[in-house]
């Protein structure tokens, strides 16, 4: 972490010329032949209110659905200890949903997004008529929400992908259930916690530091929630089932040097060079291709003729993006993970300016990490 490369104008790439947050936080690291170097920088405020505190690479931000692969991860450490099967059905970690249509749909098909399900589901629907939510109703419905054409139990490789919040909040509900314990805690004991990272819910950072409210990056305005959302989950599904804690699906916070240490752990990882987290083995079935998409375990492949990772990664590169803003991609050949962190939902999640932003900005991480090693 000696003398970082400066990554402060892939930053303001995001805020300065593309107008797509109010502030937006850069990172990476680049494997070089006597081990990683690192780089960082951050741009504009956590607001665009006058006088406004400025964003430093400290800040943390709602990493939304970067959540996922952490969810997935813990999928993995828990098969590694044997505390689980990736085959096993939901219904057998979660016996209240026994009678549901997603009742013998496996783990693994709802971590890589074949188990039928819809997209999305209003779980929240009961907080916008000033209702509480009644947490095992909501599994109830997120495991009913089978598409027309997704009938009976799925094949071996799964239903046609579709992209579901809907599965990582059935999936991280499972791995709560199996292992006895708060999911925030468990991706605490499990992931953040062995690789030192400082990744966790509202109520974890918190509990660690108590100016996190004070530094964390403020998302919507919205209106059912009294207004600004900061210091808690933008994502209302999440926000529903979970509160200040996580749900499979979101509810992580985290700064972007941390984001990248996991990045850069899951390719030591793959190499065989982490062994003491997981081992090539045990990532495999998140990182395999699969049939129908680029959907994978947890992560997504680079995909599309303008992937939002930029022009200079390979094919075999993997990450993840995020509504807030969020996004994390890993080439393993190049030995390269980066990471964007902006608040592009505040004030409104209106704005799609990051589109253009992000492969922009990871172009300018990618030619400044390559000059320095």
């Amino acid at each position: 972490m000696n003398n970082p490369v400066d990554l402060t104008a892939a930053a303001r790439l995001v805020v300065d010329d593309h107008h797509a947050a109010p502030c937006a936080v850069a990172a990476a690291a680049k494997r070089t032949n006597t081990g990683w170097i690192h780089g960082a920088g951050a741009a504009g405020a956590l607001t665009f209110d006058e006088g406004a505190p400025l964003a430093d690479v400290e800040t943390p931000f709602d990493l939304a659905s970067l959540t996922k692969p952490v969810t997935a991860l813990v999928m993995a450490r828990l098969a590694r200890q044997g505390t689980l099967v990736r085959s096993e059905a939901l219904a057998d970690l979660v016996p209240t949903l026994a009678t549901t249509r997603s009742a013998r749909t496996s783990l693994d098909l709802l971590s890589a997004h074949r188990a039928g399900l819809e997209a999305h589901g209003s779980l929240y629907a009961p907080l916008v008529r000033g209702l509480p939510v009644d947490v095992e109703a909501a599994l109830v419905m997120a495991a009913d929400a089978r598409r027309e054409d997704c009938t009976g139990d799925p094949p071996p490789e799964g239903f046609p992908p579709v992209y579901s919040d809907l599965g990582y909040v059935l999936l991280g509900a499972a791995l709560a259930q199996r292992s006895g314990m708060d999911l925030d805690a468990l991706v605490t004991r499990e992931v953040t916690g062995p690789l030192g990272l400082t990744i966790g819910s509202a109520r974890v950072l918190r509990a660690q530091d108590v100016s996190f409210d004070e530094r964390v990056a403020p998302t919507e305005i919205v209106p059912f929630r009294d207004g600004l959302v900061r210091g808690a989950v933008h994502d209302e599904n999440a926000w529903a089932i979970a509160g200040y804690a996580s749900a499979g699906h979101a509810g992580l916070f985290g700064d972007a040097r941390s984001v990248v240490q996991l990045g850069v752990a899951v390719l030591d990882a793959l190499s065989g060079a982490r062994s003491d987290f997981l081992g090539p083995e045990e990532l495999a079935p998140l990182v395999r291709p699969r049939p129908g998409g680029s959907l994978l375990a947890g992560f997504d492949q680079r995909s599309g003729d303008d992937p939002s990772s930029g022009a200079h990664l390979g094919p075999r590169t993997f990450g993840h993006l995020g509504f807030t803003g969020t996004s994390i991609w890993m080439d393993p050949d190049a030995g390269f993970v980066g990471v964007l962190l902006t608040n592009r939902v505040h004030p409104t999640r209106t704005s799609l300016a990051i589109r253009r932003a992000r492969p922009a900005a990871y172009d300018a991480m990618v030619e400044a990490m390559r000059v320095a090693g």
